[in-house]
């Protein structure tokens, strides 16, 4: 599996335990943009960011282009 491809089924990954954490307890935009470190959503948003922003430079370089 390429590089690309582990990323992205991460990020699946990672989506499908917000979705379900999400239905099952709900998400306050608190909860979401500030929580705790003990919080299971603690590093969610960071992670996935830089998860994304890693993709997007592997498609640039696939690319040849520049962002």
């Amino acid at each position: 599996m390429s590089e690309k491809q582990e990323l992205i089924k991460k990020m699946l990954e990672m989506q499908k335990k917000f979705i379900d954490y999400e239905h099952k307890n709900g998400v306050s935009q608190q909860e979401y943009f500030a929580p705790g470190d003990d919080h299971p959503l603690g590093d969610y948003r960071h992670e996935y960011n830089k998860l994304a922003m890693k993709l997007v430079d592997l498609a640039h370089q696939e690319k040849g282009s520049h962002r």
